[in-house]
């Protein structure tokens, strides 16, 4: 894989064009998602290789993107620490059992990988079905986002617990932190020994911080993180919802692509990050419910501010929203696999 398009922009190499790929390209936009999804729960998805196999290789089939992501969730980490998961539809994640003491940190574990062998066994899968076509990415979420489902109990507007957490009792925060960032590196490792040829850190709720909060409670992790990967020859991508304005922090932990969210301009932010990290974005999603004339207007420009770049990802500011048009993201990408630099 070293040589495909996109592990040589991850690596910020020449390439002919801009690789592609999508945040929730396998997801809830697909028909033949839901043909899937209607007949098992979510974390039956997630946890049966074979049909974790099949939804991951949905975008590869019928959108040809240049990198598949392993189709899972970022909460497994927190589950297989001990936390009671659950998904409702239209209500989305929820813990049973929120971590707010120090009896509730306490009880978690951190030696999970036999847990998480799931994810492994749908890895292999996944790659004798790819059979070396494009790079598959795996991921993790973030300690500080992974910690705010466990401390809220689920998803908030405001994290107003996590913050009272964090601002209260700093040091009981830092020995959830630091549990939750082991049990990452494990499983970024065991990721990588599964055969993934890049991973990304997930931060969806980092935008949730203040600057100090955000270096404190946020950034330190993630460095721990990436210093601990066996990452040879793999690409490290960080994403945070907040790139466009924690970038310069994000670059400090030396991760080789950062994902940038919509924010900001792209050309701008490439040239102010240290030589050799690449940029992965960063088209507001919503441009994708538009026209076409101007959805090819749109990735135009942003490819034409990009043009001569090297180490430029292709990618939304964020994840595509599930009732965004199937023929419109197809185009998208017709649109980007036709643009020569």
């Amino acid at each position: 894989m070293r040589d495909s398009l996109f592990i040589k922009a991850a690596f910020s190499e020449k390439t002919d064009r801009p690789p592609v790929w999508m945040m929730r390209q396998a997801g809830r936009f697909m028909k033949e998602y839901w043909d899937i999804k209607n007949k098992y729960s979510f974390l039956e998805m997630c946890k049966t290789p074979e049909i974790a196999a099949d939804v991951t290789m949905l975008p590869v089939d019928l959108l040809g993107i240049d990198a598949a992501i392993l189709f899972s969730d970022i909460l497994v980490t927190a589950e297989a620490m001990g936390g009671d998961l659950s998904f409702a539809n239209g209500i989305g994640p929820k813990f049973s059992n929120p971590v707010r003491n120090q009896e509730g940190v306490d009880a978690l574990q951190t030696n999970v990988n036999d847990k998480l062998q799931y994810v492994a066994d749908a890895i292999k899968v996944i790659q004798q079905r790819l059979n070396g076509s494009i790079p598959l990415i795996g991921f993790a979420g973030a300690p500080f986002t992974v910690m705010s489902y466990l401390v809220e109990g689920g998803s908030s507007k405001d994290f107003k617990l996590t913050k009272l957490l964090i601002h209260n009792e700093p040091e009981l925060a830092h020995q959830l932190l630091s549990k939750i960032a082991k049990v990452t590196i494990d499983y970024l490792n065991l990721q990588i020994a599964a055969g993934v040829n890049a991973v990304q850190i997930f931060d969806s709720w980092a935008q949730a911080l203040a600057w100090d909060d955000y270096k404190e409670f946020s950034h330190k992790y993630i460095a721990q993180i990436i210093a601990g990967l066996n990452r040879k020859d793999i690409p490290v991508i960080s994403f945070c919802k907040g790139s466009s304005v924690f970038a310069p922090l994000m670059a400090e932990a030396k991760p080789d692509v950062i994902s940038i969210d919509w924010n900001v301009d792209l050309l701008d932010i490439k040239q102010r990050l240290p030589k050799g990290i690449a940029v992965q974005g960063n088209l507001d999603p919503h441009v994708l419910y538009a026209d076409k004339k101007v959805i090819k207007e749109r990735i135009h420009r942003l490819f034409d501010r990009m043009k001569g770049e090297n180490g430029f990802i292709f990618n939304l500011g964020h994840g595509i929203m599930p009732d965004i048009p199937f023929d419109n993201v197809k185009y998208a990408v017709e649109i980007i696999k036709s643009y020569k630099n």
